[in-house]
């Protein structure tokens, strides 16, 4: 029984963390996918949330969600701060941004561009 109380300050302060987030201000991102050459919307698109800190390293952590037929995507309760902004979606090229979220709602239009010629040094 002695080894059940060491675990109780762990255990209130996990329950005590949805209430210090609830403090916090937080915002809904609606994303927009669309091709940069034709504003055609991208299905199935991923799109990786990633929170960055000061020296701008991003997060282990992170959120990724998938466009509908519209190239639309949209989460609630991302907290105020720095996020990077990834995108992925076939035969298109990878997309990446960073961005404060400062405001109670973000809409963001992604473009995504077709893929480049690969560069090469041998041509």
């Amino acid at each position: 029984m002695k080894h059940a109380f060491k675990f109780l300050p762990v255990i209130a302060l996990l329950l005590a963390v949805p209430i210090l987030a609830k403090d916090k201000p937080t915002s809904r991102l609606e994303f927009v996918v669309v091709r940069s050459n034709n504003g055609k919307p991208v299905r199935n698109a991923s799109v990786i949330l990633h929170p960055v800190d000061k020296e701008g390293k991003q997060s282990k952590d992170g959120l990724q969600l998938k466009t509908n037929q519209e190239g639309k995507a949209e989460l609630d309760g991302i907290p105020y701060g720095k996020v990077r902004i990834q995108a992925i979606a076939q035969g298109l090229q990878t997309y990446g941004q960073d961005m404060e979220i400062d405001q109670p709602s973000h809409q963001i239009t992604i473009k995504m561009n077709p893929p480049q010629e690969q560069y090469s040094i041998y041509k």
